[in-house]
Parts: C-alpha cells; structure tokens; sequence
C-alpha cells in the first residue's frame, strides 16, 4: 500500500464486494478488491487544521511571545542601566564643573576626574599627574603586568600640563570607548589646571602688589586683623613701621617714571633683607610701604630694625644708566601700647613717621642755615 497520511481525500478504482448484507437497506461495509497500487489516487492532503498542529502553533506562538517578552525586557534594561550610568556620568561631571568654579584645591579635583574615568571605564585604575608632580588618584603598585593607556593634558599656549593614565590588564586589547574616555578626562583636567592657575594668578594679584610683589594694602589689613586676633588672645605684643621714601617724586622727575619703577623694585629687595623671616613688608602706597615685626619684646628691639631699615638707603641705588640716592624716614607703633586698633596703629606710626620726617627737615635746614 502506499504510504498516505491520515485524513487525506483518496479515489480508489477496483472490484467492489459486497458482504452479505442488502445495500438498499442503508449503508453496508463492502471491500474493494485492487489491481495495482496506481489504482489508489491521492484527491486532497489532510487539513492541517488538527488538535495536534494547534497545540503546536499555540506553544509556537507562546515561545515566539516570551521570546519578545524577555527581549524587550533585556532591552529596556539595558536602555535603562545605560540611561542610569549616564546621568550618574553627568552628574559626576556636573560636580567636577561645580568644584573647578568654586576654586576647590587642584589635587582634590585631579582625584575627582580619575575616579569619574575609573567608572567609565568599568573600574580600571585610572590617575592624573602634573608636570613635576605626584600621581594624583588610584597609581598601581606595580606596572610592569598591566598595558598603561595615556593622554596628555593639553594646554591653550600649546605646552603640555600633564597626563593621565589608566590601567588595564595586560592581556586585554586596546578599546574605541578608552580612547574616548580619556580625552574626556583630558579635557576636564585642563579646565581644572588651567582655571586653577587663572584663580590664583587673580588672588596674587588681589593680594600683591603687581610691581614689587610683595603684599597690597588689601592684603595687609588682613594679615593685621589676624595679627591683632592672634595677639589678643596670646596677650603678646607686635610692632608696626610705617616707611615713607624721601625724594620719591624728584626720581620720577628726573629719570623717568621707568627708572623710578626699577628704583621701587631695588628698595624692596634692600629692605626685605633687614626683615626677619616671620617679618611682612607691604606697599600700600606709591611711595609708602609697611613693616610688620610680630613677637616683640621692647621698643629697642623695633628701633633696631627701623634703623636698619633707613641705613640701607646709604648705599646709591643703580637704576639703569642712573645712580639715585635714596633715603627714608619711618615710623613706628606698637600693639598695643600705642593703639590696639588697626587703623589706631596705621595712625600711629604714620604719625610718628611723619613727626620724624619733619624733624628730619628742621636739621637739613638749620645745617643750610649753619653753612
């Protein structure tokens, strides 16, 4: 017999014979007696229409819906760990950005870029180091087993600042995404060291005076509150000299305003080398300069540095192709036997410089008169 599946539509040609029953009597079973096998014709395959195949299809299509149901899954999960790792990545960057404008020290923010590079770059050691300085950041203990990528730290005069590296094993191969990252972190760092370097250029110049870069007026009341602070509470005692230069105005007119920059400059050099180490000099004026002398014990011990102080005018000041002599008259207060204020002692000794100046003028005019 041939082989037909179960269900199908057949013709089948041969001798019919009948059982002993009457077919006229309704339906009878009969036999068909066949020639060959060609005389069973196949008319229409089976309907696929089955329990069976439909219990198929429908585990089919559950399988094909869990399959899209946990491919959408994973899928939104991933979207959504990435939509995570990058606001966590931009509001690490947001921080940085935050500290650079606060002016928050430089190595605390360098630890901060290589710890956001270490997270982007899934946990490798990662670190910045400054020309001439330290690594900042997590720096391996040992090198020698891991492949080192490195990106310097650019800066806008062209110079390099520096660079920044970051660890891998040294079987791994190098990545798209690592170059990225450290570019990223490049960048950053150049903000840092660059505003950094802006924000203390700005204090120095806040804080300083510009040609002979010792500390302004500004500057100076500051160190005096302290100063006053710290010797109120320690019940000690510190002195003020108030310094004025004799004939500054006759220099400007008869060398030259450039001359008489170099001039100030000297001055400065000669007098900051008859102050002590924990002495301040201050200019809080064209020509008007302050010492301030903290843990004195007595009045002489002032007078000392005072007169140093107005000795070292004696030698002729070369300036340029000039020769200037110069000369000083100063003044002094003491905290707090002759004010306990900070405008008390700039009075003070302004006073006394000035009581000193003009003294100083009564015996060049009674010398004038004399000779």
């Amino acid at each position: 017999m041939k082989e037909i599946p179960v269900g199908s539509r057949i013709r089948v040609t041969g001798i019919c014979m009948l059982d002993d029953a009457n077919p006229f009597n309704g339906d009878v079973p009969f036999n068909i007696l066949m020639r060959s096998y060609d005389d069973i014709v196949l008319i229409a395959s089976p309907s696929w229409v089955t329990v069976r195949n439909l219990l198929y299809l429908a585990g089919l299509l559950l399988l094909l819906l869990s399959a899209a149901g946990i491919r959408s899954w994973a899928l939104e999960r991933r979207v959504r760990r990435a939509a995570a790792a990058s606001a966590y990545l931009e509001q690490r960057r947001s921080r940085v950005l935050e500290e650079i404008n606060n002016a928050r020290p430089l190595p605390e923010i360098l630890e901060q870029i290589a710890q956001l590079l270490s997270y982007r770059l899934q946990g490798a050691a990662c670190w910045c180091q400054i020309a001439n300085g330290a690594p900042i950041g997590a720096y391996p203990a040992k090198l020698t087993a891991l492949r080192i990528a490195r990106e310097d730290i650019p800066s806008r005069s062209g110079a390099v600042h520096g660079a920044i590296f970051a660890a891998f094993d040294a079987r791994t191969k190098p990545q798209p995404e690592e170059s990225e990252a450290l570019s990223f972190a490049a960048g950053l760092a150049t903000l840092a060291v660059e505003t950094s370097q802006l924000y203390s250029d700005l204090v120095h110049r806040s804080e300083f005076d510009l040609l002979t870069d010792i500390q302004n007026r500004f500057s100076l009341e500051k160190t005096l509150d302290s100063l006053i602070l710290k010797s109120r509470i320690g019940a000690s005692s510190f002195a003020l000299i108030y310094i004025d230069l004799d004939g500054f105005k006759q220099v400007n007119d008869l060398y030259g305003h450039q001359a008489g920059d170099l001039y100030l400059q000297e001055v400065v050099q000669r007098m900051k080398r008859q102050l002590r180490p924990g002495d301040t000099l201050a200019r809080i004026g064209g020509d008007e300069f302050v010492a301030l002398v903290p843990a004195v014990h007595n009045r002489s011990e002032v007078d000392y540095i005072a007169n140093r102080l107005k000795k070292c005018f004696d030698p002729p000041f070369n300036v340029g192709d000039s020769i200037v002599q110069g000369a000083a008259s100063v003044g002094i207060a003491i905290f707090p036997e002759d004010a306990d204020t900070k405008d008390g002692l700039l009075r003070a000794a302004d006073a006394a410089m000035y009581s000193e100046k003009h003294a100083s003028h009564k015996t060049e005019g009674a010398l004038e008169t004399q000779i």
